[in-house]
């Protein structure tokens, strides 16, 4: 069989001057015959990353039939890694980590050189995207500079980069995209953003700058200070759902506690928000871009709040009356709050709340003693608090 002449890519215009890449000479059948894993064992300069994929478990799907491509990092752009970082990585514990930063090097497909000149991303089997940059030096995948091109596999091919590509998670893609700085800045003051980097994974319901201009002014100062970062958390996490959540209509729950209500028909709403740009897949989830700040509702009351007030604030003002010797108005207080909270709507008490207190009533009726009145009703006062508990916290 005749050897093909190595192939050039001829680059029009003054990237021809600017740029020249690389291309491998066609491979023979019998050279091709092996598969991606081979192929790299066999190059001698992947052996950090064929070990990764060993440590990862990937082997056996690298050389399935694929077909992949795989933009593969030499062992010395694994030695560029800050120290102990590889070593971290190929511990048993990390796996999960190793395996997302070595699905993020992998395209679905044989992409040769020629089609990643005409592209500015491309999805990795990840799911997240890596940029595709061309300058006077080259050829930029997320950074990586590519070295060598088109290395053919029997189930792919292999382009050469020198530098290991990290995937970013939620935060770090939202500060490289520009356009949530008041997202970021709000994200850092309200101490969450170890959350957003953690593992996940979640969906982000991420507002861009222009709708945090929308809200009304000095809003986002006053969320922004301290002693009102209870209030920024809980903003920020009603943007933000557990998960990988695929646009359609539902009510997912948020972080927060709330749900929020997805409306797909023609343009999609969250609440009153419309998403501007929807899946940006990174590696702890997605973002969907959304153009409106999402307000959680007003938590209501929980069942029996308003009793305990009622009944914290007679016996706040009881206890030092009766102690003082004015024992008759300490009286009226309990006997005022125990009406009172039988006059709530019917669900803040139980039923079996509701008749100590009116098992109380009869017995002040049968009481002369005023003494012993106050502490009929205190007893029936502290008896139903303690039936309300924690719900009512």
């Amino acid at each position: 069989m005749r050897r093909r002449r190595a192939n050039r890519m001829i680059v029009a215009g003054p990237l021809a001057v600017a740029f020249v890449m690389v291309l491998f000479p066609a491979v023979s059948a019998g050279a091709a015959e092996k598969d991606i894993v081979d192929t790299a064992v066999a190059a001698g300069q992947f052996k950090t990353l064929v070990a990764a994929v060993k440590a990862a478990g990937l082997v056996d799907v690298l050389k399935a039939d694929g077909p992949f491509t795989v933009f593969a990092p030499t062992d010395a752009a694994f030695e560029k890694l800050p120290k102990g970082t590889l070593e971290s990585l190929l511990k048993p514990e990390n796996k999960a980590k190793l395996t997302a930063i070595l699905k993020y090097h992998v395209v679905s497909g044989r992409v040769m050189a020629a089609e990643v000149l005409k592209t500015e991303s491309l999805r990795t089997v990840l799911g997240a995207y890596v940029a595709v940059k061309r300058d006077k030096g080259g050829v930029l995948v997320d950074g990586a500079k590519v070295v060598k091109t088109d290395i053919a596999a029997a189930n792919g091919v292999i382009h050469v980069i020198d530098t290991v590509l990290v995937p970013k998670d939620i935060v770090d893609t939202a500060v490289a995209a520009g356009g949530f700085t008041s997202l970021v800045t709000a994200v850092k003051a309200a101490g969450l953003v170890e959350t957003l980097k953690g593992d996940g994974p979640f969906t982000v319901f991420a507002p861009t700058d222009e709708a945090f201009k929308k809200l009304p002014e000095g809003t986002v100062d006053r969320l922004l200070r301290p002693e009102n970062r209870k209030q920024l958390q809980a903003v920020l996490t009603y943007h933000v759902v557990p998960g990988k959540l695929l646009l359609g209509e539902q009510r997912p729950a948020t972080v927060q506690g709330s749900t929020v209500h997805v409306v797909s028909a023609g343009t999609v709403l969250v609440n009153n928000a419309q998403v501007v740009k929807p899946d940006i897949i990174v590696a702890n989830g997605v973002i969907h871009a959304i153009d409106t700040v999402l307000i959680p509702p007003v938590p209501k009351p929980r069942r029996g709040r308003a009793a305990r007030d009622l009944i914290e604030l007679a016996i706040d003002r009881g206890v030092p009356l009766f102690n003082s010797g004015n024992v008759r108005a300490c009286r009226d207080i309990y006997e005022v709050t125990a009406r009172s909270l039988l006059a709530l709507p019917v669900d803040a008490l139980s039923d079996g709340a509701r008749a100590r207190l009116r098992s109380g009533l009869r017995e002040l009726a049968r009481t002369h003693d005023v003494r012993a009145q106050a502490w009929v009703l205190r007893r029936a006062l502290d008896s139903v608090y303690l039936s309300l508990g924690s719900s009512a916290r």
